[in-house]
């Protein structure tokens, strides 16, 4: 661990989230004014659980339709209990580790905003938890996205009480076990605290953030793949020329014409063919401005929702602390990032989908301009980049299949007291197979055009373009006779997604849009 994230329920970002998520680098603990603020809600929770009369959902009644049921005082902590053993009933493969890592640290920064209840030695087993590397076993379906996300936060919280699943070291144990494997004791619930653990939307904003990282660093990859295929096809950068954009200024389409106007400078390759009589380029060259702009116009709106998400209190009854009282209210309803998730799969399928038919005019001798057919020069005994192709156009088939939106879904639940759900998990488990597909497929666009315009050689590319190729050139070699490309379409695509490439490319241009 290099830092440590101090929680305070208010200032989470994404960067914060990626660091501790995905790449393991940052530890989070709670801040001094988390710790005032949890402490002054716990009391308001105290004198409702033991001091009012009046029924308070969750603290002494029952749950959805047995909302009306009032549980008994002395019953308090056993129906707290009782929640995470019959709400963790999720079914099918489990999250990836990044997103439990990531709703782990969401769920401890929500109830870190003081407006839960939870004690602060419960939140702070979560984070010692998440530090020490206890990842509880979450299986991926099972959540509605109505009172958020409570199947999969019911396992997420089970190994908190000495039960469920969790790996530690690389081995899934009981969840007792996991804990006195990390040095760590189950804490015993209070009122309140199961609901409090439960009742989010975590693991949807854990999927949405990392998943917006990663779609942010796709969109600038698309305008690195854009200029590589430009060059390689010989292509007209005016349609990038910024008084074009400036007439219909959007500011996604505007950045992506900067992007691929700065990865194109000092193009010898450009320069050769400045006088030709070609009057147009096809429109996934000509328009991508547009089409990538529009899909970075999407995201800023996806980031507006998820970066608010990360730092808002989802839970259900809200402790008011200024007013005395908890509240019930629907905070909880994943529809905001149901919407939001839908449209970030929607936002990055259209760059694999542009990016595919650029892929299509480099192999298509037809359409390539004297490239060799499928970019081998040794063509009918070598296949080339023939195959590559297919595996695109699967790839976005696919995503088009993935982009039908589960948030104009509902199904009623408990008995219709749920009678509207957001289906806001879906969402985010087909976003997140989305961008794993086009982070594939720009891979694929990549390679193409990396081996394209060697064929133009001497003729050297743009110093972005010229790095993009060096740097893809670094983990696949040249084709020359037929090989497996399988491999170096995942290793490429790895290298957007961890950002490796986008970084050796600004090494060489400067931080792109």
């Amino acid at each position: 661990m290099t830092a440590t994230h101090a929680l305070t329920g208010g200032d989470l970002t994404l960067e914060d989230v990626w660091e501790v998520a995905v790449e393991g680098r940052a530890a989070a603990l709670l801040s001094e004014d988390a710790r005032t603020k949890m402490r002054a809600a716990r009391e308001v929770v105290e004198h409702v659980a033991h001091g009012a009369k009046e029924h308070t959902y969750g603290v002494n009644t029952g749950f959805g339709r047995f909302v009306s049921r009032q549980i008994p005082e002395e019953l308090t902590e056993e129906l707290q209990l009782r929640l995470l053993r019959s709400h963790a009933c999720g079914v099918g493969d489990p999250y990836p580790d990044a997103v439990v890592r990531a709703a782990m640290l969401l769920r401890a920064n929500a109830l870190a905003k003081g407006n839960s209840g939870a004690r602060v030695e419960t939140v702070e087993l979560l984070l010692e938890c998440l530090n020490r590397g206890v990842l509880p076993y979450v299986p991926a379906r099972g959540s509605v996205g109505a009172s958020g996300d409570l199947a999969p936060l019911a396992h997420l919280a089970l190994p908190l009480v000495g039960e469920g699943r969790a790996w530690v070291e690389g081995e899934l144990l009981d969840g007792g076990d996991a804990l006195a494997r990390a040095g760590l004791e189950p804490v015993r619930l209070l009122a309140k605290e199961g609901l409090s653990l439960i009742n989010g939307t975590q693991f949807m904003a854990a999927q949405g953030a990392i998943e917006l990282v990663r779609a942010r660093r796709l969109t600038r990859v698309a305008d690195c793949a854009c200029a590589l295929s430009l060059e390689a096809l010989q292509g007209s950068r005016t349609s990038f020329l910024p008084q074009v954009h400036a007439l219909r200024p959007l500011r996604g389409q505007a950045a992506s014409a900067r992007n691929v106007t700065r990865l194109l400078v000092d193009s010898a390759i450009m320069e050769s063919h400045r006088w030709c009589d070609k009057v147009q380029d096809a429109y996934s060259l000509r328009c991508a401005p547009q089409v990538h702009g529009a899909s970075r116009d999407l995201l800023d709106y996806v980031e507006y929702t998820i970066t608010t998400e990360l730092n808002a209190a989802t839970d259900n009854p809200l402790v008011l602390v200024e007013d005395e009282m908890l509240v019930s209210a629907g905070n909880f309803h994943g529809q905001p990032l149901a919407f939001a998730l839908d449209a970030l799969a929607m936002a990055v399928s259209e760059l694999a989908n542009i990016s595919e038919r650029r892929v299509e005019r480099l192999v298509n001798p037809n359409l390539s301009d004297g490239l060799p057919a499928f970019l081998t020069t040794d063509g009918g005994l070598n296949s080339g980049f023939m195959i590559p192709q297919y595996v695109a156009a699967s790839l976005v088939s696919e995503n088009k299949s993935l982009c039908h939106p589960a948030s104009v879904d509902s199904i009623p639940t408990s008995a219709g007291q749920e009678d509207h759900v957001s289906m806001g998990n879906a969402s985010a488990l087909k976003a997140w197979q989305v961008v794993a597909n086009s982070e594939r497929a720009l891979a694929i666009e990549l390679l193409a055009a990396a081996q394209a315009v060697e064929f133009l050689a001497p003729l050297e590319p743009g110093r972005g373009a010229a790095a993009t190729h060096e740097f893809v050139r670094s983990l696949s070699p040249r084709l020359r006779d037929d090989r497996p490309l399988g491999p170096d379409i995942e290793a490429v695509a790895d290298a957007i997604r961890d950002g490796s490439l986008l970084a050796a490319v600004e090494a060489a241009v400067g931080e792109l849009e």
